[in-house]
């Protein structure tokens, strides 16, 4: 907790526009002492946390890290609610691409960042793959545990907010669909980096986002926590990485019972070992 405390501690300082100083003279406290809390060093007395919780304008659970299971975050909490699967149960063609660059032949760790409803991450865990998933929807996680008792598969799925969690063991392969626009600029290159240093040497990622096109309108789902994405910011994150796909495309979409386009942008890219 410590270290996801740190974290969120620095990341909704700067979200205030205040620097450790500023926080500080706040709080009636030195800034070494800001500096101690966001580098892990120490964590606040518990007696400070309220005060810091009203300087940083965020609840103290979601300072250290707890998502609130009554705070909805994801437009698709209510949508996944119905009784039927939103988004069907037939998994992403992705997935079958993966399947062949990277079979099962061998125990593989797979993470599915967002994992919705489960119908890809079930896949993979039918498929062979030791599956870790998370979501920041309550109801997409219960049905993923009712998809994966159905098909009799396990799949490791928790509670999660995109832009707080963070990986700290290795995965050979890293999944994610139509999540990562959740994801603010600013903090796009540190989750990156750090999805990159927890992939095993030889291990893939997969993954696609929306890219704005100015012949394209903007779709009629209204997500406030959504941000743009442009065509080649995803793959600028893997130019050290071996490519094996990198294509875009535009696609109907009928989700919201509104016709509509979307440009999506997917790359799959391979952690090959540098050369001494």
């Amino acid at each position: 907790m410590k270290e996801t405390l740190a974290r969120n501690i620095s990341r909704y300082r700067k979200e205030r526009g205040l620097t450790q100083e500023g926080l500080a003279q706040r709080l009636g406290l030195s800034f070494q002492a800001v500096s101690k809390w966001e580098n892990a060093q120490t964590m606040p007395d518990i007696s400070v946390m309220p005060e810091l919780s009203k300087a940083l304008g965020v609840n103290i659970d979601k300072l250290i890290g707890y998502v609130s299971q009554n705070e909805q975050v994801s437009i698709y909490e209510e949508e996944y609610k119905i009784q039927g699967y939103y988004w069907g149960v037939e998994p992403n063609s992705t997935c079958y691409r993966l399947i062949q660059l990277v079979p099962p032949t061998k125990h593989l760790k797979l993470l599915d960042i967002g994992c919705g409803e489960g119908k890809d991450s079930v896949f993979f865990a039918r498929n062979g793959y030791d599956v870790t998933a998370f979501d920041i929807s309550d109801a997409g996680i219960e049905k993923t545990k009712r998809l994966a008792d159905k098909i009799g598969v396990h799949v490791n799925v928790f509670k999660a907010d995109i832009l707080d969690f963070r990986l700290d063991s290795n995965f050979d392969i890293i999944y994610s669909s139509g999540v990562l626009n959740y994801i603010k600029p600013e903090y796009r290159d540190e989750l990156f980096n750090n999805y990159k240093k927890f992939t095993s040497q030889n291990g893939f990622h997969s993954l696609n986002v929306f890219v704005t096109k100015p012949f394209i309108a903007p779709p009629p789902e209204k997500e406030p926590n959504a941000f743009k994405w442009h065509s080649g910011e995803l793959l600028a994150h893997y130019q050290d990485w071996l490519i094996e796909d990198s294509s875009e495309i535009v696609f109907d979409c009928n989700s919201s019972g509104i016709p509509h386009k979307h440009a999506m942008t997917k790359v799959i890219a391979q952690k090959i070992s540098t050369l001494n």
